[in-house]
């Protein structure tokens, strides 16, 4: 692909608020990509955080650029991505400008638009993975479900609910608890309330405030996950991961997940069969829980990089990251092998109200042979917020985990 030219003087232009009138990054279109090859192509990424941040930095090696869109002025992946485009995951022009720089347009959040990306896509030519249809499948978990049970995955039984009653209905026909799920904008265990009896029916639904749906409380040994991968005509996924949550927030990603073959063989095919009824190349992480009784049940689906896969930067051939720019770019995957047992451990704000982050502690982690340390570069720390994580590798899990642990509880938020 030709290298495009750069602006003939003056440094390099960044990205204006929306609103503030339209800039071009590049003079003219990037050309679209017809061989494979490097330097060249251009991905833009709706989204901006450290998921972003993190796509720029397995892109760069491979002659790849990214132009991320967010909303929030130097967003954690400005710093590392070639540009960023500051607006609002639906502002449509600015969207349109993001796909004119772009050979493809991926996201790394949820809050996209599909159908802004779905006329842009139309409009300029420049293909959307995954693809539009399936972000809006994942947007609405009750829609997500049903699509998902009419395609054959074991899913934990469910149903739509409008008022208290017919919470207190499905706890008659589940049993107590049962788990009370906002059908939008639910992240990160937010939006997810456990409702352990019928006088709670009332104040829970109020909490969630919108649409919601009830599933049956899955009685699990642990939960699991499957990063895999879509590409063009082939498909692939890392070694299966177990995540341990607190207070319905990801702590740990242990890998390989303490459980046996059979198992890991299950969720493996629960994963290829989720990634047959998704649409679009790219890394889909694929939550799982195995039941007391040894069944494989799905929980949820990220059409993205997905925070239980970090542990692939360092454990594996090639990271999640590396795989989603060469998924959405239509190129070979890479390898999943697992190269050493990993644990990641995230680092959430250790706060009680929100704060400019400053984080000490790290001189154990800095000091450790088999640890590293990923900073997210997030300017406010907030309760129980995303940070980083630390990576730990060893011969033995149990070891990894341990020492994951230890470097996570020496770290402070001042």
């Amino acid at each position: 692909m030709p290298t495009p030219t750069p602006p003939a003087s003056g440094p390099r232009q960044r990205a204006k608020p929306a609103g503030t009138g339209t800039l071009n990054l590049r003079q003219g279109k990037a050309p679209r990509m017809t061989t494979l090859r490097t330097p060249g192509p251009t991905v833009g990424v709706v989204g901006g955080g450290q998921l972003g941040r993190m796509l720029a930095e397995a892109a760069a090696p491979l002659g790849v650029e990214l132009v991320v869109l967010d909303p929030t002025p130097d967003a954690p992946a400005g710093a590392v991505a070639r540009d960023q485009i500051v607006a609002e995951f639906d502002d449509r022009a600015a969207i349109a400008d993001l796909a004119e720089l772009s050979d493809v347009l991926t996201f790394e959040i949820e809050l996209a638009d599909q159908r802004v990306l779905s006329e842009v896509s139309e409009e300029t030519g420049t293909p959307v993975h995954p693809k539009p249809a399936t972000l809006e499948t994942i947007h609405d978990k009750l829609v997500q479900k049903r699509e998902l049970e009419e395609g054959g995955i074991p899913v934990p039984p469910f149903r739509a609910v409008e008022d208290a009653d017919d919470i207190r209905d499905a706890i008659e026909a589940y049993g107590a608890p049962v788990m009370l799920k906002a059908r939008t904008g639910g992240y990160d265990g937010r939006g997810n309330v456990p409702v352990e009896g019928p006088n709670e029916a009332a104040e829970a639904l109020e909490s969630v405030a919108g649409p919601a749906m009830v599933e049956s409380f899955v009685e699990f040994e642990r939960e699991l996950s499957v990063i895999a991968v879509k590409g063009d005509g082939e498909t692939a996924a890392f070694p299966i991961g177990e995540n341990v949550h607190r207070e319905e927030i990801l702590r740990e990603t242990i890998v390989p997940a303490r459980t046996d073959d059979r198992i890991r063989e299950r969720a493996r095919e629960v994963s290829g069969d989720v990634l047959s009824v998704m649409e679009g190349r790219g890394v889909y992480g694929i939550e799982l829980f195995e039941t007391s009784n040894g069944e494989i049940l799905l929980n949820e689906i990220a059409p993205r990089p997905h925070n239980s896969g970090h542990w692939t930067i360092e454990g594996a051939r090639s990271s999640q990251f590396e795989q989603h720019v060469r998924a959405v770019l239509g190129w070979p995957l890479g390898s999943t092998e697992l190269r050493s047992p990993t644990v990641t451990t995230n680092l959430l704000g250790d706060v009680s109200e929100p704060r400019p982050a400053a984080l000490s502690g790290i001189g154990r982690i800095l000091e450790t042979p088999t640890a590293d340390l990923h900073w997210y570069g997030k300017r406010e720390a907030r309760p129980l917020r995303k940070m980083g994580h630390v990576a730990v590798t060893d011969e033995e899990v149990e070891d990894a985990l341990e020492t994951a642990r230890e470097l996570r509880d020496a770290v402070t938020f001042e």
